[in-house]
């Protein structure tokens, strides 16, 4: 399920979805917040580029409010259900994670946007 050759690998390390060999990002850490959207413009083992078009990355917006959601429903879940916190808390909490969690809702929403349009290709990949 998370090895080399699924979507999901892809999205988690944030490689190339064509070949897996190499991270689309200059820097891997999120938190490098001044190259957080700085990318390589191909991937150096297999040269897909990973802006297709002009501002392709605009559609990942469209996938970091689900996710963003996601993440947002988690924090309060676990802090007024699990923890047993009040409205006000459970709030504070989500807004919180949100910004704790920006980077990496960032970096996953593009993950997964780039590879609904790019599958993988096993003869790609190093042997």
């Amino acid at each position: 399920m998370f090895k080399k050759g699924s979507k999901l690998y892809s999205i988690i390390t944030g490689v190339c979805p064509k070949c897996h060999e190499e991270s689309m990002y200059i820097n891997k850490n999120p938190f490098a917040l001044s190259q957080l959207f700085e990318m390589h413009e191909r991937c150096s083992n297999c040269n897909t580029k990973y802006k297709i078009e002009p501002s392709f990355f605009y559609g990942s917006m469209y996938v970091s409010y689900g996710v963003g959601i996601a993440f947002a429903v988690a924090a309060f879940v676990i802090s007024y259900f699990f923890i047993g916190s009040t409205l006000t808390v459970g709030f504070i909490s989500i807004v919180t994670v949100m910004l704790i969690f920006y980077p990496i809702i960032v970096r996953i929403s593009r993950n997964i946007w780039i590879n609904l349009f790019i599958n993988y290709d096993k003869s790609r990949a190093k042997p």
